[in-house]
């Protein structure tokens, strides 16, 4: 469930649905956020069509963290996207893992080994129908007006916290990056929970407005009571939503 306790507690309900490919979804293999992006836009369409929500969020870890950055280049309803250890793209992290395998760096796949990771990229074209090199959540968030935070571990052994700062340098405007010390890959919560709260909740809460048909208009809802009421949306490792009735939807 990820951070669905944390949202539940705070008011927000949650949708957490199996990405495809995944769990009970359909689909015969995953595709890096390529055709996953399209999902969660379908997945906004139906919040928004059976729920209502004032507002929607997104939150993802590591392969959901990319599938819902590169979402955010369709889908410009969120009000606010938290991603942690994402890759930039699928071809720097395919040079990565190359390295991983041999113990040495991403310079081995992107330079010596480099003709073994493109037979890899043609064979997912010839067999599949998709190029994975385009999986790209660096390159789709460029221009988007989403606010995004991206959280990564320094100790991220997995994907590399330079991963998030490349993302950060394409839209630098609309994105705030939390590097953490002494956190491994999506293990923020683990060594700063309360920061890792304080700052999740923070950021959705600070970002609430009304959406109506793909137009935003910055406000904070506030309901009988006087608390603010936010809508999130929010993916998970494999791929998730999450939402909050009346205060927010998380997917």
């Amino acid at each position: 469930m990820g951070s669905a306790e944390l949202f539940l507690s705070n008011r927000f309900a949650v949708l957490v649905p199996d990405s495809r490919a995944q769990g009970e979804s359909g689909g015969d293999f995953v595709t890096y956020g390529l055709k996953e992006s399209d999902d969660v836009h379908r997945w906004f369409d139906w919040l928004v069509m059976q729920q209502h929500p004032r507002c929607v969020f997104g939150m993802g870890e590591s392969m959901g963290a990319a599938i819902v950055l590169q979402a955010v280049q369709q889908e410009r309803r969120f009000c606010a996207v938290v991603a942690e250890s994402s890759f930039a793209s699928f071809r720097q992290i395919a040079y990565v893992r190359v390295g991983q395998f041999f113990h040495k760096g991403a310079w081995l796949g992107r330079v010596a080994l480099r003709p073994a990771v493109e037979m890899a990229f043609l064979y997912g074209r010839l067999t599949r129908g998709v190029n994975l090199a385009h999986a790209s959540p660096e390159r789709s968030v460029v221009g988007s007006r989403v606010p995004i935070l991206l959280i990564h571990g320094l100790s991220d052994d997995n994907i590399p916290y330079q991963q998030s700062e490349r993302i950060l340098a394409h839209n630098p405007a609309e994105i705030v990056l939390w590097e953490v010390p002494n956190a491994g890959h999506c293990g923020a919560v683990s060594v700063a929970r309360q920061e890792f709260d304080t700052r999740v909740l923070g950021w959705f809460n600070s970002h609430q407005r009304i959406t109506e048909a793909g137009i935003s208009t910055p406000k904070t809802m506030r309901w009988r009571d006087g608390r603010p009421r936010p809508s999130t949306l929010g993916l998970g490792r494999v791929g998730h939503l999450t939402w909050k009735h009346n205060p927010g939807f998380v997917l």
